[in-house]
This record gives structure tokens, C-alpha cells and sequence, in this order.
């Protein structure tokens, strides 16, 4: 696995949060696989799990072909904080309990984050067996707002488009009024 993740294929708009990014992931994945490695296979974004009768969902669930296991893929928009070790953790025991068969390996845990200082990483993972790994991304392109805006020529043709439907329904007023 990777160290950092090269999500330049990615773009969104600046204060862009983890159902965004995933969503621009889910939506380029060919792309995200090839950053990947090879062996990829897509499972299921927010794929349900349920566990004690809760519903829970895993961000992003792959197979690894060549590993024959799967990889329970995490995204964080932030820097990384110790409690997403035990939520990775409990995401991984739980597809090892409730989706590998025999014939698969352990499932791996991969947290993606915005940043992340090595020193937490080490202490929150310490005494942890569970195969899990933590990797930043970068690169995510930011989406201008005038992307989103309309151009003055636009604006001009929905100008004219109005006075036009504006004078079409004054017509059919003072029609009514003549009978």
C-alpha cells in the first residue's frame, strides 16, 4: 500500500466533505482503482453491514484479487485522529466475521486522511494485530465558484427568454379581459 494518495483526477469544491469525496471517487473509480495498484476489484460504497441489529456502513469496500481478501477502505476530509483506528478496527473484524468466506484471507483496513502525524498514528495503532494501514491523499482539485456561475451571455439569453414569456402572458391577459 501506498504512503499518500495522488487524487488530482478529483475535483470539488473547497469546503468539501466525506460523502463529496467519496462520491467524486465512486464517480472516477477506474481511475481510483489505477491509483490503487493492481488487483483492484469495487466492492460497494457505503456498503451496510449489520451488526447487533445496527446498521453500519463501511465508506468504500473492496476485494484484492491477487491477496483474495478484502480491503475496508475509510476516507477522512481531516487530518487524522486516534479514534479512527478503533473505528477501522471494528469495520475490518466485522467483514472478516459477517462477509469472508474460508477461502479468503484476513480483511485489511486502509485509512485514507487528509494528514496525519506519525507519532499518533504509531500510539493509536500500537497493540492493534489487525492488518490496517494509514495513507494520506492530496492533489484534490478545488472547484472554482465561477465554474458554477452563469456567463454574461447566459444571463443575457435567460433575460430575453423571460421579457419574451412576460410579453406572451400580457398578451394573453389583455386578450381574456377583451371577451
Amino acid at each position: 500500500m501506498k504512503g499518500n494518495y495522488d487524487l488530482g483526477f478529483v475535483m470539488l469544491p473547497e469546503e468539501y466533505d466525506e460523502e463529496a469525496l467519496e462520491t467524486a471517487i465512486e464517480q472516477r473509480m477506474t481511475r481510483f482503482l489505477l491509483e490503487l495498484g493492481e488487483g483492484w476489484a469495487f466492492v460497494g460504497r457505503q456498503k451496510e453491514i449489520i451488526v447487533s441489529g445496527k446498521t453500519r456502513k463501511i465508506d468504500l469496500l473492496f476485494y484484492h484479487i491477487y491477496l483474495r481478501c478484502y480491503v475496508v477502505l475509510e476516507l477522512k476530509v481531516r487530518p487524522f485522529d486516534p479514534e479512527f483506528a478503533g473505528k477501522l478496527n471494528f469495520y475490518v473484524n466485522a467483514v472478516n466475521e459477517f462477509l469472508c468466506r474460508e477461502s479468503d484471507n484476513p480483511t485489511i483496513g486502509l485509512l485514507i486522511c487528509k494528514d496525519m502525524d506519525r507519532t499518533e498514528v504509531q500510539l493509536a495503532f500500537q497493540g492493534i494485530t489487525t492488518p490496517m494501514g494509514v495513507a494520506t491523499y492530496d492533489n484534490v482539485k478545488i472547484q472554482e465558484i465561477q465554474e458554477y456561475l452563469p456567463t454574461a451571455e447566459q444571463i443575457q439569453q435567460q433575460i430575453e427568454i423571460a421579457e419574451e414569456e412576460y410579453k406572451l402572458n400580457q398578451q394573453k391577459k389583455d386578450c381574456h379581459e377583451d371577451v
